[in-house]
């Protein structure tokens, strides 16, 4: 029985950091894979490098997208690359 209350704090801690620690990354994990499966042509993006860019184009056979900038640059990123997509009723508004 003491063996049992020995090892009690140990699962009690693994419950804990699953639950604040690996469950939430996997959502976000989940979030993020996702919004980089269904961006297309014209979608307003931020890289984890922090260039802001509209896709021009997407190689589905790399996974690369071809971002064009303000000044009319353009430049090819892995799909992997893409942080966060922004909607056009969120660049609309500012």
């Amino acid at each position: 029985m003491s063996g049992l209350m020995n090892l009690l704090p140990l699962v009690l801690m693994v419950v804990i950091f699953y639950f604040l620690l690996i469950r939430p990354q996997q959502k976000r994990q989940k979030a993020t894979a996702s919004m980089q499966s269904s961006l297309k042509k014209g979608d307003q993006v931020v890289t984890i490098g922090g260039f802001h860019g509209i896709i021009d184009s997407v190689n589905e056979e790399q996974g690369t997208f071809t971002l064009k900038s303000t000044d009319g640059s353009k430049l090819v990123f892995d799909r992997n690359a893409i942080r966060e997509s922004k909607t056009k009723n969120e660049a609309e508004a500012k």
